[in-house]
């Protein structure tokens, strides 16, 4: 525990894991912008308003920006309430899960090109409570200026209309997330909190319910497509998701290990520098990252039984990104999913677009290697990942 906490505190700076820097423009909007007033003070009160000077003006603005859409919400709901009675909840949306860095980003692109399936794309996410009244705001011409044209942390494209994790939605709508540490992680143990939704109280877990409900039927309502999410978080939530859509299906992607836990402190370093409220990193990031594996891998093998054989596929990045028509393939085949060769085309042409992306290289310290190996030697033998190399076996 020690050894790995040793290895955070020696980075915290601009710099990433695997190189490069964070140029995040200041005039660009953080998750909390898109809160209502009532989640946002929430927030603050959770954080006992220990905001650091230079965050101040993304508290001011973020303030502001809440009293904004709590009304848009209010309007929102008023104008659509009768239609929202009447949406039927769909019971078969297929989750794209993995924990982070894994490769769902990837995936969830690469399979939103069917033009069978709908997700929820970024605007959606950052305005849940009334993106069905603005959504027109990401049309106008100054609104690509709100974000950066990169995630922070890689060089994935950003942008309102890009797909983006629902558990943002989730967030901002004021359900119980893993993702609300961001804002103030000193207030925060290097524990995981509501990412295995089965550790809450009843009632946070009937809030978290109602509130993936209520977005899924927003989407519903624009879009009556078959609906593909993707979240890392959802990865442990198996069971409360089937028992919301008890048809639902899940592609369960996973990844080297020795790759996967740099690139996730590289990516939590990059979302604390830019969205946190606090300047300084939190000490105690390697615990977290150990911390959130344990309990999202625990909670889906718990859960994995539940689902029926055409109900779960799992691959690793690695096949997919070796040849991702024949990954895709096997997806499809494998749930049902209809006639892949209608989609084959355009999968490869996108293939063509990002061929010259190149992935992070890391390299780890052999205390960091050696916690890595003994803390998560059942993934490794689950999923068939050496120990030495961390490349997949067969």
């Amino acid at each position: 525990m020690n050894q790995s906490r040793s290895s955070t505190e020696a980075s915290p700076s601009s710099r990433l894991e695997g190189g490069g820097s964070i140029d995040y423009p200041w005039w660009a909007l953080t998750f909390w912008h898109g809160m209502g007033l009532k989640t946002w003070a929430g927030l603050l009160i959770e954080g006992q308003f220990r905001i650091s000077p230079s965050k101040l003006g993304v508290a001011a603005t973020a303030t502001i920006f809440s009293c904004f859409n709590s009304l848009g919400r209010l309007i929102t709901d008023r104008k659509y309430a009768r239609r929202m009675q009447r949406c039927q909840l769909p019971d078969d949306p297929i989750f794209i899960i993995g924990h982070w860095r894994s490769g769902t980003t990837f995936l969830h692109e690469l399979m939103i090109l069917d033009p069978r399936y709908s997700t929820s794309n970024t605007y959606q996410c950052f305005a849940p409570g009334h993106f069905m009244t603005t959504q027109g705001f990401t049309r106008r011409s100054y609104s690509k200026w709100l974000l950066p044209s990169q995630r922070p942390g890689d060089n994935v494209k950003a942008g309102w209309k890009q797909p983006q994790e629902d558990e943002f939605a989730l967030l901002n709508l004021g359900a119980p997330s893993p993702y609300r540490r961001i804002a103030f992680p000193h207030q925060h143990p290097s524990t995981p909190q509501a990412l295995d939704i089965s550790k809450l109280s009843s009632r946070e877990r009937h809030r978290w319910q109602q509130t993936l409900k209520q977005f899924v039927l927003r989407l519903r309502l624009k879009d009556k497509r078959r609906l593909i999410l993707k979240s890392p978080t959802h990865t442990a939530r198996i069971a409360e998701i089937l028992s919301i859509f008890p048809k639902a299906q899940f592609i369960h992607i996973t990844r080297n290990p020795y790759v996967v836990f740099p690139s996730t402190r590289r990516i939590w370093q990059a979302l604390h520098q830019t969205q946190s409220l606090q300047k300084r990193l939190p000490a105690n990031l390697d615990d977290y990252i150990f911390a959130c594996f344990q309990e999202m891998h625990e909670a889906f093998s718990r859960d994995r039984k539940l689902l029926g054989e055409c109900q779960l596929h799992e691959l690793r990045y690695e096949d997919l990104v070796r040849d991702p028509v024949t990954a895709l393939r096997d997806i499809y085949s494998k749930l049902g999913l209809g006639d892949f060769s209608a989609i084959e085309k355009a999968i490869q042409e996108r293939l063509d677009e990002i061929k010259n992306y190149r992935t992070n290289s890391y390299a780890l310290p052999d205390q960091l290697k050696t916690a890595i190996a003994r803390r998560w030697q059942d993934f490794f033998v689950t999923y068939s990942y050496s120990m030495e190399t961390g490349e997949p076996i067969g």
